[in-house]
């Protein structure tokens, strides 16, 4: 059998044929055109994913079930995205509107969820039961997989990973609150702070490389000039990291998962990222002393990973166990 994955992004579509391996056998993709209405975006893509399965030569009998994973707050028992800010929807009854096109059974989940599930079964945490995957991205996103399934609460709505405060009264977040850990850590956060290192530092490297135009500054940036010396930079990128650390104890502390997995923009710094951090990590650790630490792994699917964790979702739980078997960093 065959699975469908869709990637709703506020941008783009992405659909892919995956077989019981967890493998894209073939995908495409469409602009979401987000200044439609959902009934026409979700017909369209309802259409990709038909056309989908007949270049690949798959029939709608060789199709389990279609996963949808999209921004926002999903209702998962009915199908419906309650509120995607990206698209402007309010309780979009996917499910029922898909299944005018796709008679398969059709799961709807948050789209880091899907990702979350997607590497803590066949990515960077392959083969453990408990994960949690976290994206720095221009927010922070992230999934808790427990039993190689999504843990999300009882009204769908937690793992808001990038909300937890580890500032009281600190920055205001885009959400409202002060102090978020998405204010500090994300690549936002890390940009901001590059910034106003940079303004208050014009003979700076960090200033340089930019020709003291502030706005080209990416979460990038402050790597690069770290790398080649400039203590300005080195000074916002291990604040950064301390932040960060501060975040991911906290995961720990609570969950105690197995495998940490980052994911996103900000974790493209690979080994530059991962071994200070790694350090830093540990003094934030409770009861370490005869525990087993949780293992920080860079993330492995890249974009796959929205596609492949949307198929998951149809996916029987001993499937799931099954299929992490795959995952290419079971150690």
């Amino acid at each position: 059998m065959y699975y469908l994955g869709i990637d709703l992004g506020g941008t783009n579509i992405a659909i892919g044929l995956v077989d019981e391996q967890g493998h894209i056998v073939h995908q495409g993709n469409i602009p979401t055109g987000r200044e439609r209405s959902a009934t026409v975006i979700l017909e369209e893509m309802a259409l990709l994913a038909l056309e989908v399965a007949k270049e690949a030569g798959i029939g709608l009998d060789q199709i389990h079930s279609v996963g949808v994973g999209s921004p926002g707050a999903p209702d998962v028992q009915n199908g419906v995205i309650i509120y995607n800010n990206n698209l402007g929807f309010r309780n979009v009854p996917v499910r029922a509107e898909l299944q005018k096109h796709l008679p398969l059974p059709i799961y709807v989940d948050n789209d880091a969820n899907c990702a979350a599930l997607a590497e803590g079964l066949l990515g960077a945490a392959g083969g453990v039961r408990y994960s949690v995957t976290v994206t720095l991205g221009t927010g922070i996103g992230g999934g808790v997989i427990i039993d190689y399934n999504i843990y999300s609460g009882f009204n769908n709505a937690g793992a808001e990973l990038g909300h937890m405060v580890i500032a009281a009264g600190g920055k205001l977040c885009t959400c409202g609150r002060k102090g978020c850990w998405e204010a500090y850590a994300s690549a936002r956060g890390l940009i901001e702070a590059a910034q106003a290192a940079a303004e208050k530092a014009p003979a700076s490297l960090l200033f340089k490389l930019v020709d003291g135009d502030l706005s080209k500054i990416t979460a990038r940036t402050p790597f690069d000039a770290a790398q080649a010396g400039d203590q300005v930079a080195a000074a916002v990128v291990d604040e950064y990291l301390e932040y960060l650390a501060v975040g991911i104890g906290n995961i720990i502390n609570i969950f105690q998962p197995e495998v940490i997995v980052l994911g996103g923009g900000v974790s493209k710094q690979g080994m530059a990222l991962l071994t200070p951090l790694e350090e830093k990590v540990m003094g934030e650790h409770y009861g370490l002393e005869g525990v087993p630490p949780a293992k920080l792994k860079l993330a492995v699917l890249g974009n796959e990973a929205g596609i492949v964790g949307a198929a998951l979702l149809g996916f029987a739980p001993e499937q799931r166990a099954l299929v992490s078997l795959f995952g290419p960093e079971r150690e």
